[in-house]
């Protein structure tokens, strides 16, 4: 339930309520919209717990009940859209986030190459993988904190900021030293372990759909990393898994203003596992883009067919530079 407290009341004062509230085992989380707080409570409650009990607080002007699983990710906690902070960039805001790089780190220079580049023609968020979850165990695993500390550099000098995929609680602490954004790859969607410590750490998390997950099982992990008391959630449709072999996976464009419905946090759009083809990766970005996802994350490489992961899918510099420039009309 959420309790909607009278205007007049203090953050201390709300403050001190969510403390008695935890003092009795019920999970609770303050926030405040239009100037005025509310609590909701998350987990705890049973049948002994009776909305009229908080309706005889003083500090308490109304009470209204979740209709939906994912409390906290969900619009009837927050109506406002999210919008996340990360040094002077916003994802969820105005301007469109693009996160560009290739997909396995494998060198110094490459990092280097690929930075300056996608700086110079939009791009804010430089993406690399430094632990890489491969179908085969014989293909390229990334290099590791080596691959990590190249992307960080080049990043900096760039001024960019930078993604990475954590894939072991192990890693996690290692990863979130070098990177400004954490994520979460699609088959990790549901290692709730996972999410629970990597929502501990306060940093942005980028949570990619599960190969098959529905709406509400994409929304209940974010619920993991809201639930430890990190707001900082961004949500990437990457396709799912249906019946047509033709393409890697089946890009959900509809997720992007079903999942602006159905919840405050921000939405990006991955065209390039999305589709797994080189050529449809611009289209697709082009439809996430008219479809509102406030941004897009691309796989980039100087040389494309000699990309150590996920060739088939990786656009050369030169279609970034006119990719993007063609989104700038766009928007």
């Amino acid at each position: 339930m959420i309790l909607i407290l009278k205007k007049n009341i203090s953050k201390s004062e709300a403050e001190e309520l969510v403390a008695r509230l935890q003092w009795m085992n019920l999970q609770s989380m303050l926030s405040e919209e239009n100037g005025q707080f509310q609590i909701a409570i998350v987990s705890g409650e049973d049948a002994r717990v009776h909305p009229q009990h908080f309706l005889n607080l003083p500090q308490v002007e109304e009470i209204r009940p979740f209709n939906q699983k994912f409390k906290l990710a969900g619009r009837e906690l927050k109506s406002e859209r999210s919008i996340i902070q990360i040094k002077d960039c916003q994802i969820g805001g105005e301007k469109l986030a693009v996160m560009a790089g290739p997909c396995s780190i494998e060198s110094e220079e490459q990092m280097h190459t690929v930075a300056s580049f996608v700086a110079k023609a939009g791009a804010n968020i430089l993406r690399g993988g430094a632990f890489k979850p491969r179908t085969s165990p014989y293909d390229f695993q990334g290099l590791g904190e080596e691959g990590l500390r190249y992307m960080k550099q080049a990043a900096e000098k760039n001024h960019l900021l930078s993604v990475s995929e954590v894939m072991d609680p192990h890693h996690l602490d290692l990863v979130a030293s070098y990177v400004d954004i954490l994520q979460i790859g699609a088959r990790n969607m549901q290692n709730f372990s996972l999410l629970k410590e990597i929502g501990k750490t306060g940093k942005p998390i980028l949570l990619k759909r599960g190969l098959s997950a529905t709406y509400s099982e994409f929304l209940m992990a974010a619920e993991y990393i809201l639930q430890t008391g990190n707001p900082n959630v961004i949500l990437c449709e990457r396709g799912i898994r249906t019946f047509e072999p033709y393409a890697r996976n089946t890009l959900d464009i509809a997720a992007v203003p079903i999942l602006h419905e159905l919840s405050h946090l921000p939405v990006i759009v991955d065209p390039s596992h999305g589709t797994g083809i080189r050529k449809m990766v611009p289209p697709m970005a082009y439809a996430a883009v008219a479809a509102g996802a406030d941004g897009i994350m691309v796989e980039v490489h100087p040389d494309p067919d000699r990309s150590y992961s996920d060739a088939n899918q990786t656009i050369s510099l030169e279609t970034f530079s006119e990719m993007m420039n063609r989104i700038e009309r766009m928007i």
